[in-house]
């Protein structure tokens, strides 16, 4: 069998930065090669550059349900080789160019999707004539919050159409803005969080039925009306 130290693996960071052991998949406890260290997230092409000379153990770490990056072990002369490499690139000429180049083509193509999303947005939630200051203003607040790239919420994903995020952005945005979700004290039972978020989602849909109607809303108990102010 291939020595843990030859492979390419993902793992669990210890519960210190200071210990030098981390576990594979299969829960077993492996030792930090010696002569090894640990590149910090932070620089993705220095990392990618890395993963190219050799194996490397990629750790990540879980906080509350929530998985984080905790960085990339490898050999301390190949993590040395790759800062080099980089480096040696980031000053070559022309550089700085095709780097303002590439940054210019991602804010077009963010300013494009934020659009995009907008209009996905107005067409889900698909509000009476009446209350379509209400739509725009809901469909603005909600992409401040979820189209941002770096977010990490389902607007960013491209694994399922635009009107499925913009339909499961609308619902977590009222789940947060228009109940009282951040505050329940939820058990910890399985399945539970999810039944929770289910009943609300609903609660949510009775709501913008009214603004889909077009009927007469107390904007003094209207959850959502309040959240809008």
């Amino acid at each position: 069998m291939e020595h843990p130290e030859n492979q390419t693996l993902q793992v669990t960071a210890s519960p210190s930065p200071y210990h030098r052991f981390v576990w594979d998949k299969q829960n077993n406890k492996l030792d930090i090669p010696e002569g090894w260290d640990c590149l910090k997230p932070g620089d993705a092409t220095v990392t990618k550059t890395l993963k190219s000379l050799g194996p490397t153990w990629t750790a990540t770490r879980k906080k509350g349900r929530k998985t984080f990056s905790d960085g990339v072990w490898a050999s301390a002369e190949h993590i040395a080789e790759a800062k080099r490499i980089v480096a040696e690139k980031r000053t070559a000429p022309g550089y700085a160019k095709k780097r303002a180049s590439d940054l210019k083509r991602r804010e077009k193509k963010q300013a494009e999707y934020e659009i995009s999303f907008h209009e996905a947005l107005l067409k889900w939630l698909n509000f009476h004539p009446r209350y379509q200051a209400e739509a725009e203003k809901m469909a603005k607040l909600i992409g401040e919050h979820a189209v941002p790239v770096g977010s990490g919420t389902v607007a960013r994903t491209e694994r399922i159409p635009i009107e499925d995020r913009a339909s499961a952005a609308a619902i977590a945005w009222m789940r947060h803005s228009t109940t009282a979700y951040d505050h329940m004290h939820i058990p910890l039972v399985k399945g539970r969080r999810r039944e929770v978020r289910r009943e609300l989602a609903q609660q949510s849909k009775k709501v913008l039925a009214a603004y889909r109607r077009g009927l007469d809303v107390d904007r003094d108990l209207c959850p959502l009306a309040r959240a809008l102010r």
